[in-house]
């Protein structure tokens, strides 16, 4: 599915108010999205298994439906995979307080994630720019100012993000890891983590695929792709260095939308793709259309001809007395130069 940007304005909106949601109604929004998660996580598991599960010999038998059925035939081991990945969610969902718990929503997030990944592609980097432009002051706004706007003086974002004071649950939107260093606190309260929210992960990964697929428009050798991916590693460093020196919680996107978005600009402007980088290509369209294929011209537009044959119809030479001689001079000139 490509995305315009009147879905992004739809998609912020929506975000904007599930947070405001959360904030005010946490107790019971928050079951909620559990459930969600566990159903786009049971999805998730089995789009990326599916592969795997085909390569197996056996199971190959499709059920058969009835006649009144318009939905398609469901292979056994695909059947069998779907209720395993529900049974590894609902496995989840029981013990989702238990300390080891966090293993398994990691996998299911990055499940998740995957599979979001696959479905949503941005067709061109003014939709990327749109898209990660909004969400940074998205995230700046919801994690340093509206400190100044609540009662207890934390960011709503924060406060929906960890529970609050005394939540009973946590939204589960998030990867989670142990922070494995000694403390006092930790003895007394238990396995203390940091976080990480879908939302830095999937952003500026809409935008990493977006890099990939172009590279394997323009056969760039993936410049895009591995530069941008180790400037979302960058930025990922840079945020854990000041969550470490502030002590405060660090909203990604200020640091992994510059680091990206700045690092693919560059890189374009450098190879004079930008203009092409910024309008992209149609999916599906034909590669005589697309914008991105007359980037290898170095920005000059290469007009093919086709002559008329009229001229030829009135004076047409024989196959058997055809020469080289009698081929006009200026013919090789006028014939178009064409390219592999």
């Amino acid at each position: 599915m490509d995305v315009n940007a009147v879905m992004v304005v739809i998609f912020v909106v929506m975000i904007v108010s599930m947070l405001l949601l959360l904030y005010f109604f946490y107790d019971y929004i928050v079951y909620v999205i559990i459930v969600l998660f566990c159903i786009a996580a049971a999805a998730g598991i089995h789009a990326c298994l599916t592969p795997l599960v085909e390569k197996i010999p056996f199971g190959m038998y499709k059920i058969p439906k009835s006649k009144s059925s318009k939905c398609a035939q469901v292979e056994v081991r695909s059947l069998v995979l779907a209720l395993l990945s529900l049974t590894f969610c609902a496995l989840w969902f029981v013990y989702r307080h238990e300390e080891w718990s966090w293993i398994m929503q990691d996998m299911m997030g990055v499940a998740f994630s995957i599979h979001l990944l696959k479905s949503i592609r941005l067709p061109n980097f003014k939709i990327c720019f749109i898209l990660l432009g909004v969400l940074f002051l998205y995230d700046i706004f919801f994690v340093f100012i509206t400190p100044y706007f609540t009662k207890s003086g934390e960011s709503v974002m924060v406060q929906v993000a960890t529970g609050g004071g005394g939540a009973k649950e946590q939204i589960p939107i998030v990867l989670k890891v142990p922070r494995f260093a000694f403390s006092p606190y930790n003895v007394c309260n238990g396995v203390q983590f940091s976080l990480l929210g879908f939302g830095d992960i999937l952003v500026p990964g809409l935008l990493v695929a977006y890099a990939c697929r172009f590279d394997f428009k323009v056969q760039s050798g993936k410049v895009y792709y591995i530069a941008t991916s180790i400037a979302y590693g960058v930025g990922l460093v840079i945020c854990f260095v000041a969550l470490f020196f502030m002590q405060i919680g660090q909203p990604a996107l200020l640091y992994l939308v510059p680091c990206t978005v700045g690092t693919m600009a560059v890189i374009g402007w450098k190879r004079r793709e930008l203009k092409h980088l910024w309008n992209g290509h149609r999916i599906g369209e034909s590669t005589a259309n697309s914008p991105i294929d007359s980037i290898n011209t170095d920005d000059r537009e290469v007009e093919v001809n086709n002559r008329e044959p009229s001229d030829r119809h009135d004076n047409p030479i024989p196959s058997d007395t055809a020469s080289n001689d009698s081929i006009p001079a200026n013919d090789e000139e006028e014939r178009p130069l064409i390219r592999d």
